[in-house]
């Protein structure tokens, strides 16, 4: 169980598990129902890990709460059009369209949107045996590493199937979603629009096998490139690989490393180019640099799969900030993701 020493400043997320715990079971309950599942799961984590926290470090959490809030709160008349420009601005025309009627509208987070709530083999069973586009559709509904772990659950044949739909989809149209939680069913409320919703397509295709179980990857594309040469490269150049983080700024590699776990990096390092190895070390001080340099001589030989695991828990890190607009993956400022 972590520590909170009385010099050391939290964390954001630390920051926002204090303040939930400080308002109380009910309170927090309240604040956690407009969260999703892997924010909920990353706060609960950190409050579970939480110790020892100072009472000043509690009060200075709340003031800057009210301070931020004196300063951007969007509460009294008006709440309406606050709500829809702040959700457009963050998250686009687009994905902001259902969720602000859902919001504004009293509807409820059912359907697809309780997929994501699920444990991935269980997602695989709800979609076992439903057509192929089907699952694709959920698939590429999903996030892209819970996908991943849905994938690894059917066999090869059904993977290369869902996959190359993934890639071809495009737009799905509001009525095939509705058709498809009715399958499920739930009731998809509050989405009335006519227009198409972007779904799936390379990019996808690509996130999805950048989080997938390394072994399966490599069979996969190998079966994608059977089918389609083209689609292959097109996927292989569109992933995103470890040692392609040293196209990331220096803040955003800074970013990174505060969330990732010492042994983790160890071995992720084992197995990158010293180019890249070399960008991690300028991104520390200089003692932390040496004791990281002493830690990696240290290991000796480690397994690829070991390396490989850690660099894709690295990459998920890293995909989880560039989603949250914490950081930006690629160069030239341009979001890979």
């Amino acid at each position: 169980m972590s520590e909170a020493s009385p010099g050391e400043d939290l964390t954001s997320i630390e920051k926002a598990a204090v303040l939930l715990m400080s308002l109380g079971e009910s309170d927090a309950a309240q604040i956690l129902k407009h969260m999703g599942p892997k924010e909920v799961q990353r706060i609960g984590q950190t409050m579970a890990q939480l110790a020892n926290v100072q009472r000043h470090q509690v009060e200075k959490v709340l003031d800057d709460f009210l301070i931020l809030v004196g300063d951007q709160t969007g509460l009294g008349l008006g709440a309406d059009g606050y709500i829809r420009n702040m959700l457009k601005e963050a998250l686009g025309e687009e994905k902001a369209g259902s969720l602000i009627d859902r919001i504004l509208l009293g509807g409820n987070t059912t359907g697809l949107d309780t997929l994501k709530w699920m444990e991935p083999r269980a997602v695989s069973d709800v979609i076992r045996y439903e057509h192929p586009q089907i699952q694709a559709i959920v698939i590429s509904y999903l996030d892209s590493d819970q996908a991943a772990e849905i994938l690894a659950n059917f066999d090869e044949r059904v993977r290369l199937d869902i996959l190359l739909r993934v890639a071809s989809l495009e737009t799905v149209q509001p009525a095939a979603l509705q058709e498809l939680n009715n399958i499920l069913e739930r009731q998809f409320s509050g989405n009335q629009s006519t227009q198409s919703t972007s779904i799936g397509g390379v990019r996808t295709a690509a996130n999805i096998m950048n989080l997938i179980d390394s072994s399966i990857e490599s069979e996969l594309m190998e079966s994608i490139r059977d089918v389609d040469e083209d689609l292959a490269n097109t996927i292989q150049d569109m992933m995103f690989v470890f040692d392609n983080l040293i196209d990331v700024d220096d803040r955003g590699i800074q970013a990174i490393m505060r969330e990732v776990e010492s042994e983790t990096l160890i071995l992720a390092l084992k197995g990158a180019d010293p180019d890249m190895q070399e960008k991690i070390f300028k991104n520390m001080s200089s003692r932390a640099a040496d004791m990281l340099k002493d830690d990696l001589e240290a290991k000796g030989p480690v397994r690829v799969s070991e390396v490989e695991v850690a660099q894709k828990e690295i990459l998920a890190i890293a995909r989880r900030l560039a989603d949250n607009g914490e950081i930006v993956l690629g160069g030239g400022g341009e979001q890979m993701v």
